[in-house]
């Protein structure tokens, strides 16, 4: 089966994990999920991730969630631009999600970024998803 949304993939299994209380979870890999990944860390949202390879050209990124007091971090995690409807924006337009609370992962031509550090840098781009 082919799968034509890959991030989109990635964020159904963050969310299934938190709905389940897995502690970890595993995706195959890809250089747009670890980006992903990496600001998902750098923002505290996720513990940490590795990279496991199998040979063969197979690799997976394993997932640790963070969790404060029983409850998950990650509240909501929503994808934003998908194969059918692609969407950007320019630096004067990028979303604030949750009054701020938030974070929206843009992919900008300076690299995958938060919301924040596309606005110091002053570019735009296509919003990946928004965590909340």
């Amino acid at each position: 089966m082919s799968m034509n949304d890959p991030l989109g993939d990635m964020l159904t299994r963050i969310r299934n994990a938190i709905g389940r209380k897995k502690t970890t979870v595993s995706t195959p890999a890809s250089r747009l999920r670890s980006r992903v990944l990496d600001v998902l860390k750098s923002e505290g949202y996720i513990r940490d991730y590795s990279e496991i390879d199998y040979g063969n050209g197979k690799s997976e990124l394993e997932i640790e969630l963070k969790y404060f007091e029983g409850a998950p971090v990650i509240r909501e995690i929503a994808r934003v631009s998908k194969p059918g409807r692609r969407v950007y924006v320019s630096v004067r337009s990028i979303p604030q999600v949750a009054n701020g609370l938030g974070i929206a992962i843009l992919s900008t031509p300076k690299g995958v970024m938060a919301d924040h550090e596309a606005r110091e840098q002053n570019v735009g781009g296509e919003v990946l998803c928004q965590i909340f």
